[in-house]
């Protein structure tokens, strides 16, 4: 859907990257199909690793994105990682789209970015009964912390 909204509104030349460590084994490559499909895979730009191992390397390599959409490890500390890593990847200002929301593992990892690094939860939504998803906005001017700042969440 990403590639779709891109390719429908003229932008052609963006780029999408996609981690996806299973999808190969795990999906048949249906995801790569569905790209292909949509004649987006020029666009693409896809590597079948875990994100805790290509986000500090985009990182180290001085990436950025304006949007990211997370649906991995839905275990607290995976969706923390990832989204340690994306406060860094994602510009001032950016999104980032959860997938999987009902999770408290998931829940959990939002409430610390909320707390403690002054990110907005945008919007929340029910696709179905098994994926709820979040919306959230990195902050415009990142906040400035104090050594020792920690707000419980």
């Amino acid at each position: 859907f990403i590639c779709d909204g891109l390719l429908a509104n003229g932008h052609a030349n963006a780029r999408h990257v996609a981690l996806d460590p299973n999808q190969s084994e795990g999906f048949s490559d249906v995801g790569l199909q569905v790209i292909e499909d949509a004649g987006a895979t020029g666009m693409l730009e896809f590597y079948a690793e875990r994100s805790e191992i290509a986000l500090p390397r985009f990182l180290s390599s001085g990436r950025s994105f304006d949007l990211a959409f997370i649906d991995g490890n839905h275990r607290f500390e995976g969706v923390f990682l990832d989204l340690m890593y994306l406060g860094h990847l994602v510009r001032n200002n950016g999104v980032v789209v959860l997938d999987d929301y009902q999770l408290q593992s998931v829940k959990k990892a939002v409430r610390f970015c909320v707390s403690n690094l002054g990110w907005a939860l945008q919007e929340e939504g029910i696709a179905d009964e098994r994926h709820h998803w979040a919306v959230l906005r990195t902050p415009a001017i990142p906040l400035e912390r104090r050594f020792d700042h920690f707000v419980d969440f």
